[in-house]
């Protein structure tokens, strides 16, 4: 017999329902989903589990998009994941930015709320393979602010609106920077950061390469995922910031290799 759910909505309703939002909006995120239908967020991402292997969607980090955008969903798809943790992230990430620096932004979500707390920032100068960052700075210079100086790398541009390739990495490799702020597709203890992009690995290693000091920005749900590459070993990086639902397996083996940084409103999620 089918399971009725707290709604009153059988099982298999309540999974026909995901995936037609997810046919709908393109993406759907597993909070979202659990107070919708009233059920735990572990429900969820079971009925989640079971339409992925059926092949009527594709589970991201924090929810599921359409079936085909997994390799590297879009900006906007993946900016509304995990968006909490990413904000406490930011605080913390851009309180080791200093005035009159040079800080490269690498490409994705977490790395974009970074800088928009980095926008009153005095004399700072920001390197960045980032459509989505270079409009942000622009935006705010066109408003009469006085923003950080931004420098795009110029490249061409993944489906997350990241510049790589051999221009992106010819200019990086020109530059000096005191502080590089990258986000990361997955990570592990043995194979380290990881994107399933072989061009933005490459465009992340020539970043790694160029910067004194490299400030990771990732939420918890990063942990244990490997992609295709491997851009960065956990021995390069400075800071690891994180959120609270980070496992207490990570957290020891992470601790072990950087400063590992979870803010204090993150601990409890």
């Amino acid at each position: 017999m089918e399971t009725v759910t707290e709604q009153g909505l059988l099982v298999e309703q309540r999974r026909m329902q995901i995936l037609e939002t997810v046919r709908r909006d393109g993406a759907v995120r597993v909070t979202d989903l659990a107070l919708t239908y009233g059920v735990s967020e572990m429900t969820i991402r079971r009925d989640l589990d079971l339409l992925s292997r059926s092949g009527t969607l594709e589970k991201v980090h924090g929810g599921a998009v359409a079936v085909g955008m997994t390799e590297e969903p879009g900006f906007a798809v993946k900016s509304g994941l995990e968006s909490t943790a990413k904000g406490a992230i930011a605080g913390a990430a851009a309180a080791l930015v200093k005035p009159g620096t040079v800080v490269a932004i690498g490409g994705g979500t977490t790395t974009y709320a970074v800088a928009e707390q980095l926008l009153g920032v005095p004399d700072l100068t920001i390197v960045t393979n980032s459509l989505p960052i270079e409009r942000l700075v622009r935006a705010a210079s066109d408003k009469g602010a006085h923003p950080p100086v931004v420098l795009l790398t110029g490249g061409t541009a993944t489906r997350s609106e990241a510049l790589v390739g051999p221009i992106a990495d010819r200019t990086i490799d020109s530059l000096h920077v005191d502080l590089l702020i990258l986000g990361t597709h997955g990570i592990t203890e043995s194979e380290g950061l990881t994107s399933p992009n072989l061009a933005e690995a490459q465009t992340n290693r020539v970043f790694v390469s160029r910067a004194r000091r490299v400030a990771v920005v990732a939420d918890h749900t990063k942990w244990g995922i490997t992609g295709l590459s491997t851009f960065a070993d956990l021995d390069q990086i400075g800071w690891f910031i994180t959120d609270g639902g980070l496992p207490e397996e990570a957290r020891s083996v992470l601790a072990g290799r950087c400063e590992l940084v979870i803010p204090s409103d993150e601990e409890d999620l």
